[in-house]
């Protein structure tokens, strides 16, 4: 008996370990790929999908690899970090009330506040993700390995050399 559990828990970490491909999550089956209205913007990266997710009535997404300027806290205790009402602004002005195509990374679906983590495809082909760094409005977040890091870091070397948003005199 107890060699039958010690090759069902060898092949449950195999399994874990063999990552991409070989088994799919119901966010990577669920959302990956798939293209759904925007609901509302939140701030720079985070916006809501009008598609349920659970109990709720949307499904909150926070972009992969940006992290946006914070806004002031609701109930005054956090002032807004410069360049935060412009960062939303921008992701309104691109996704609100439009279709947009998520994709998702197989080895990590959800943030830590139960976010789904994703870079969000507008309908020109572009990322918004990309988009809010080239305009200097997010520096490329390498807190967590993610397939783009290297590209991203790039668009944020450029806007650096731009000067522009976060990086401007």
């Amino acid at each position: 008996m107890l060699l039958l559990l010690l090759g069902v828990l060898a092949v449950l970490v195999v399994l874990d370990r063999a990552g991409p491909g070989l088994y799919v999550t119901d966010d990577l089956r669920r959302y990956d790929g798939k293209t759904f209205d925007v609901a509302w913007v939140i701030d720079g990266d985070t916006l809501d999908l009008r598609v349920p997710d659970g109990t709720h009535a949307t499904t909150r997404i926070r972009l992969w690899g940006v992290d946006t300027p914070e806004k002031a806290s609701q109930d005054g205790s956090r002032a807004a970090e410069p360049l935060s009402e412009e960062a939303t602004a921008f992701t309104r002005g691109l996704v609100q009330g439009r279709r947009v195509t998520l994709h998702l990374e197989p080895q990590r679906e959800r943030g830590r506040y139960g976010r789904v983590l994703a870079y969000v495809e507008l309908p020109d082909g572009t990322l918004l993700n990309a988009r809010l760094i080239e305009a200097g409005l997010s520096p490329a977040d390498d807190r967590w390995s993610h397939s783009r890091a290297d590209q991203f870091a790039r668009l944020e070397a450029e806007a650096k050399r731009q000067r522009v948003g976060l990086w401007a005199p």
